[in-house]
């Protein structure tokens, strides 16, 4: 099917244009732009609505404004960044995006977006989810006390709450505390027995920030700057964010956009796993799967590796993967790394009520897992498992996504009974800790 074409009237001038000119200096040239069709090429949300990365950025050169405003597809693309990426000018086609996001009046937004940015403003704690600093606390100590007390040899376990002087100032996504705590443990269990000095706090805990989506940076930044004066009046001295992709880019990257200035070390969990198990304060093995030889995959997070950290950071993911599971029981999807695809879970699509968009968008991704031939896919971001779970219940994929700290704490034999939901029937009672 033909491409529609792109009508031009006459004496066209773009304000768009001018606005994204001016706020993105490095990168933002996008009259650079060779109309090769790189972008378009490596982008799932090509063909959603009729648009793809070329045709909206020839769109906002040439003036086109009033067809740019209010156009949804800007809500189908992730801004992955993979355009910019495949881009020989390296254009900032996701910054444009960005900013036609914001030509929407707020309150007609997504609504689902809108909602976690709003109600991550209303309360101390930062949770997009609405978790009060008193219900966080009280969930954390009340699942503490419930492993201390049935799980033997976790008596001494620890989950600080605004403990000063600690070293690492652990952020938390809402979906453990508010719909699944148990999924909290095994990761208190991998800090304890690497020995780690950390704390949680009752402000700015919230592990994610759904104003940046929103394309709200008045409000990105307000959510930022509370989770890392947080940290800093605990006196922390690296912000660790656990396994959530867009919350270590939100914070990681909104302290560079919004100049949040800060001695605050920004780092994602998976760096420290990698690193204490080549310490050996973590001594994984992959014993327990030398029978069964179940496969495992990864999925690269869009907002970790190609915006972030890199492909040292990929490398890191893989290196543990496969001391917990067994090098030869790990099967790469191509492409990967910083030229992964985006899953279609990122950019705030999960809230943005586009679903069918969101599923066409992720079959790229549910057909480079099912290539592979892994029974499981492990991802540390938690917009990634719920995308790459829900492909798998849509197109009956048939495999499981699973956090890497379940990974880890059943590497280690410390994964209790009740901390094995995402795990499929074949791994339930696999290396279960004794009783």
């Amino acid at each position: 099917m033909a491409e529609a074409p792109i009508k031009i009237g006459k004496e066209q001038k773009s304000t768009f244009m001018e606005k994204v000119m001016e706020m993105l200096p490095e990168g933002g040239n996008l009259n650079l732009c060779l109309t090769c069709g790189a972008c378009a090429s490596g982008c799932p949300a090509t063909g959603l609505e009729g648009m793809d990365p070329r045709k909206f950025l020839r769109m906002a050169a040439l003036g086109l404004d009033e067809e740019i405003k209010g156009h949804p597809w800007v809500w189908m693309c992730s801004m992955c960044y993979r355009c910019t990426y495949a881009c020989p000018m390296q254009i900032n086609i996701a910054g444009l995006v960005y900013e036609a996001r914001n030509l929407w009046p707020r309150e007609t937004r997504p609504k689902g977006i809108l909602g976690s940015c709003d109600m991550a403003l209303r309360n101390a704690s930062g949770s997009a989810m609405g978790a009060s600093p008193e219900d966080f606390q009280f969930v954390v100590e009340d699942v503490l006390e419930e492993v201390r007390n049935t799980q033997p040899g976790w008596e001494d376990l620890q989950a600080p709450v605004d403990k000063e002087g600690a070293h690492f100032f652990l952020s938390q996504n809402s979906r453990e505390p508010v719909t699944e705590p148990d999924e909290m443990v095994p990761l208190w269990k991998i800090l304890h027995l690497a020995g780690v000095d950390w704390t949680y706090s009752t402000t700015g805990w919230g592990g994610e920030n759904y104003c940046m989506f929103l394309a709200d940076d008045v409000s990105w930044k307000k959510v930022t700057e509370q989770t890392i004066r947080s940290a800093e009046s605990l006196g922390c001295k690296v912000y660790l964010n656990t396994e959530c992709g867009h919350s270590t880019y939100s914070v990681w990257g909104g302290v560079k956009r919004h100049g949040i200035k800060t001695d605050l070390e920004i780092v994602p969990m998976v760096k420290y796993y990698a690193k204490w198990i080549r310490e050996g304060k973590l001594k994984v093995s992959p014993d327990w799967n030398k029978d069964l030889k179940i496969k495992f995959t990864a999925q690269d997070p869009c907002n970790q590796v190609r915006k972030s950290f890199g492909d040292e950071l990929a490398d890191d993911l893989r290196f543990v993967i496969k001391a917990c599971a067994g090098e030869e029981n790990f099967s790469d999807m191509y492409p990967n790394k910083s030229n992964n695809y985006c899953c279609g879970g990122g950019g705030g699509y999960l809230q943005s009520g586009y679903t069918d968009a969101r599923f066409k968008y992720g079959k790229i991704k549910f057909d480079q897992i099912m290539e592979t031939g892994a029974k499981y896919v492990v991802t540390p971001c938690h917009n990634c498992h719920a995308q790459i779970q829900e492909l798998s219940e849509h197109y009956d994929g048939g495999y499981h996504v699973i956090h890497l700290w379940t990974l880890i704490a059943l590497s280690l034999g410390i994964l209790a009974e009740n901390e094995r939901a995402y795990l499929g029937p074949d791994l339930q009672e696999v290396n279960l800790p004794e009783n």
